[in-house]
């Protein structure tokens, strides 16, 4: 990742990965997560110089933790991926990062969260998604105990 990617897809030139495919990204076990430097208050996206204000922690998955990241200039409100780089060293984990930031970005459907954009900076990947109020489906079902059409 060497560029910041906002909005519309552009040609790849990722410095930390040679290729991408067009595998879907296989979620890890949570417990993959490792312990990281902490995340700041404030986030810059050093290419762009937007500064994001860390909210609340959403969860944790394979690769990442969730935050709430809201965009100083327009208060506007993102779910932040987050991937610490120290988790990303064998190339079979590069790999899958790229592929699923590859993915997500030339989706464009109602019903799949939306792709804003990513950057990194020395210690972490950040990847900008909408963010689902309600949360997730399996959350709902959990909620509800059951769901109708």
């Amino acid at each position: 990742f060497s560029k910041s990617r906002q909005l519309k897809p552009k040609p790849h030139s990722f410095s930390s990965f040679k290729q991408l495919n067009y595998k879907i990204f296989i979620k890890m076990a949570s417990s993959s997560v490792k312990s990281t430097v902490p995340l700041p208050d404030t986030i810059i996206d050093p290419e762009t110089k937007k500064t994001y204000k860390k909210g609340k922690f959403l969860g944790k998955g394979g690769f990442a933790k969730c935050y709430e990241l809201i965009d100083s200039d327009t208060n506007v409100v993102y779910a932040g991926k987050i991937v610490s780089k120290s988790v990303l060293i064998k190339p079979h984990q590069k790999d899958k990062m790229a592929q699923e930031i590859d993915i997500h970005r030339s989706l464009s459907h109602k019903h799949i969260v939306g792709f804003t954009g990513f950057f990194e900076d020395k210690d972490n990947v950040y990847v900008l998604l909408e963010l689902c109020r309600r949360r997730s489906l399996m959350e709902l079902h959990k909620r509800r105990k059951a769901l109708t059409e």
